[in-house]
């Protein structure tokens, strides 16, 4: 099943989904299911770990396994306080099987093998099935009837610790170099620790497994293709253009200085300066609204600017592009220009990390943008950090947003009317 969907076409944003219903999965997954062995051959094409041996996975595992005691110690510290925790659960689980199905591919280990040697006895090891395509997770994994108590969690993710802990331990001898059996040996057991976690926390690893597919495709898809605009059923007067071109420019008052905006040679917005005693240039930061805009399709600020306000769908205009959401976009803003700063304005690396774009998800849940994946807002951050430099430097200067094409660009340049 091809897992692309798309916004409704009412244009309606529905709260009871999440982000991830806008991942594209391989076809290989079938009405959300697949085998262990599909699920290591999809795995596999996600490894974006920047060398082939296996200590990073080795050390991605420990890590892991680190952070599920650390949820089950948020959750009986904090007790009520703690709400996400099913769902913390979930997912270290799922980041806890790709590393284990990461470090089984690159040792040249089969994972269903693996599965199947779990729970066999000695005597039964000659009937396993060698990359067997019908053993599922459920296959492996008995359900409880009845709630596990919670400290059986506790014990099962601890002797999970302690078999990753013998795994490393082995590993910094190099003994795997030469004694592949030994590794598969550890791997048998840790396998066994992960289903007995699971079962005890009340987990289906089918869903741990594809919910991390979901996740890492919504951060590294295999086809970067955007969703229809938010905006798509609007009348015309209602919509973003196709294209816009904003010119942006500081300016000087006396011993003030502040950056206006005009789009069609009329300015929009109020004089920005960057409200902070702290001089950081955030004066230029509409740029990341123009950014949001190319590649979300979404800017409740930019809306207002522009008096584009989706008028004709009352709810729309309240929930969607009211002063709520208008102040969940600065909040947005203000938040990864805040980590931009810790990270030289992100102009020598590639891409942002993880717990950035989780934070941002997290806390633009409720909202349309929620619809999007972690790859549009990587991009937008990304971009926006590049127009943002660039306007630095220079002071003043051209932005190019086209909206169809998903580009936003800038150009040197005084402005015309002068």
């Amino acid at each position: 099943m091809d897992a692309r969907t798309s916004p409704p076409s009412n244009d309606r944003f529905d709260p009871s989904k999440t982000p991830e219903h806008f991942v594209i999965l391989p076809p290989e997954i079938r009405d959300g299911r697949m085998s262990i062995s599909t699920y290591q051959q999809i795995a596999k094409t996600t490894d974006k770990l920047p060398d082939e041996g296996l200590e990073l996975t080795v050390l991605g595992l420990f890590g892991e396994v680190g952070s599920l005691l650390s949820a089950f110690k948020k959750r009986q510290r904090d007790r009520a306080a703690f709400k996400r925790y099913n769902a913390t659960i979930l997912e270290e689980l799922g980041d806890t099987l790709w590393y284990f199905s990461t470090l089984a591919t690159r040792a040249k280990i089969d994972l269903s093998t693996i599965a199947q040697l779990a729970f066999r006895k000695l005597a039964d090891w000659s009937s396993v099935k060698p990359a067997d395509p019908t053993l599922g997770f459920a296959d492996v994994q008995s359900r409880h009837d009845q709630p596990v108590p919670e400290e059986s969690f506790s014990a099962q993710v601890l002797a999970l610790a302690g078999c990753v802990g013998d795994l490393l331990n082995d590993f910094k001898t190099g003994i795997f170099d030469h004694n592949r059996d030994k590794l598969s040996a550890h791997m048998v057991e840790i396998f066994r620790a992960l289903v007995a976690a699971a079962d005890s926390a009340d987990v289906d690893m089918g869903a741990a497994a594809l919910e991390n597919l979901k996740k890492t495709f919504s951060r590294w898809p295999a086809e970067t293709t955007y969703p229809p605009r938010f905006d798509a059923g609007m009348p015309k007067n209602e919509r973003l253009p196709p294209w816009l071109e904003f010119y942006i420019a500081e300016e000087t008052a006396g011993e003030k200085k502040y950056v206006i905006q005009k789009c069609n040679k009329i300015i929009i917005g109020d004089r920005l300066t960057d409200n902070k005693m702290e001089r950081d240039d955030y004066r230029f930061h509409d740029v990341f609204h123009l950014a949001f805009a190319v590649h979300l399709g979404w800017s409740p600020v930019l809306r207002a600017l522009l008096h584009l306000k989706r008028k004709c769908d009352p709810e729309l205009d309240e929930n969607q592009d009211g002063a709520r959401a208008i102040l969940i976009e600065e909040g947005v803003a203000t938040f990864i220009f805040g980590r931009g700063l810790e990270c030289e304005l992100f102009e020598k690396v590639d891409h942002v990390d993880y717990d950035l774009l989780k934070s941002i998800q997290d806390f633009v849940r409720g909202y349309e943008v929620a619809w999007c994946a972690l790859w549009q807002w990587e991009k937008a951050i990304m971009d926006g950090f590049s127009i943002f430099r660039q306007l630095v430097d220079k002071r003043k200067g051209y932005v190019m947003a086209d909206f169809e094409n998903h580009t936003i660009s800038f150009r040197e340049g005084n402005d015309e009317d002068e």
